[in-house]
């Protein structure tokens, strides 16, 4: 389950491009907060710490805000720089202890696949439903049993306590099926090879 990680923030009072670069420039980024009927709360926070935060997907975030009640809240949406991949800026959603969320969790396999068995994923993540201090960090399925022509399908899967998926039982997660003996494209084994000489040979 996922651990609370504290952020200090503190309040943004100016706003639009030209003062959200400042305040990368001084090593914070801007963020705002939302949920549950209040207004939003605009705030910034340490780049350093939120990067590593948010490595985590749906990390738990206590934001603190200086001269305020800290909040519990969960990343909603990241918006980062497509060269640097840094953050510039986050939207965050309030939650309560306790309340009920839905969010997507990465599926994660483990095991070894017997023989030459190909396994074709069908779902890299899953949506759940969870409470907010409860979210799994991620779903792992287990492959180490299955043989080939084995699927592996929603029901199957093994939740912690409290977390239900809310889509359809029969929903297809992964499957495994025998590899190709030969891929197209691959080179041609000796036997071929001196087969296509001596044909060429023949040929002249």
């Amino acid at each position: 389950m996922a651990n609370e990680i504290k952020l200090d923030a503190q309040a943004r009072v100016e706003f639009g491009k030209g003062a959200a670069r400042r305040l990368r420039r001084d090593g914070r980024i801007p963020a705002v907060m939302y949920g549950h009927g209040t207004d939003p709360v605009h705030v910034s926070l340490p780049a350093h710490a939120t990067q590593l935060a948010l490595r985590q997907a749906n990390a738990l975030l206590t934001i603190d805000v200086a001269g305020g009640q800290a909040q519990l809240a969960l990343p909603k949406q990241i918006q980062r720089d497509p060269v640097l991949d840094t953050i510039e800026h986050v939207d965050l959603i309030i939650v309560r202890r306790g309340e009920r969320v839905t969010v997507e969790v990465p599926l994660i396999v483990v095991g070894e696949v017997k023989g030459d068995a190909m396994i074709v994923t069908d779902q890299s993540s899953l949506t759940i439903e969870a409470e907010a201090t409860s979210i799994p960090a991620s779903i792992e399925i287990d492959i180490s049993q299955l043989e080939i022509g084995d699927q592996v399908l929603a029901r199957d899967l093994k939740l912690p306590d409290g977390v239900v998926f809310p889509g359809e039982p029969d929903d297809l997660m992964l499957s495994l099926q025998a590899a190709q003996a030969q891929d197209l494209g691959q080179a041609p084994t000796e036997a071929e090879a001196e087969g296509e000489a001596g044909a060429a040979a023949a040929a002249e």
